[in-house]
């Protein structure tokens, strides 16, 4: 929970600093010699550009706790089976240990979303965000688009490994 209120406030503050840019944009524009012209629009850029970026991650989000749910309801979400340090963060031998196992799930199962949802997870365990979020647009797309078994270009998508 508290990682949606954070969001929603990054969001909220970010939307504020697009409009905020935007009307200055505006006002560059409405002076009306070349220069400002120019600028505003280019000023303009970078609300959009911002939007643009905020809607596309806020889908990524929307679309991955779907996933999360519809495995829940399956009884297929990961158990948190890390070790933690006394601070409370995940020992990195534990990371690796689930990493190599739910990489070996990945590459037994190349076209089902379940594993590349669960492989993206320890991913993220392992933080290595980069590599989490591909593997989490992999779920996603297999989600979408299943590929049926047997399929001519079934097994597409590679293991990357976790170096």
């Amino acid at each position: 929970m508290r990682a949606k209120i954070t969001y929603l406030v990054t969001a909220a503050v970010l939307v504020f600093y697009f409009g905020l840019v935007g009307s200055r944009g505006l006002l560059l524009i409405e002076h009306g010699t070349l220069i400002t012209v120019t600028f505003g629009v280019a000023v303009l850029i970078l609300p959009v550009i911002g939007i643009w970026f905020l809607w596309k991650n806020t889908q990524f989000v929307r679309r991955a706790n779907a996933l999360a749910t519809e495995l829940d309801a399956e009884g297929g979400l990961p158990v948190d089976e890390l070790v933690r340090t006394p601070g409370g963060r995940i020992d990195r031998d534990s990371a690796d240990a689930v990493f190599a196992r739910r990489r070996e799930e990945t590459e037994d199962s190349p076209d089902d979303w379940r594993c590349w949802f669960r492989l993206a997870v320890a991913y993220q365990d392992a933080r290595d965000t980069p590599r989490a979020r591909k593997a989490m647009q992999r779920a996603i797309a297999l989600h979408r688009n299943p590929v049926p078994t047997g399929a001519p270009g079934s097994s597409a998508g590679s293991v990357p490994s976790g170096d």
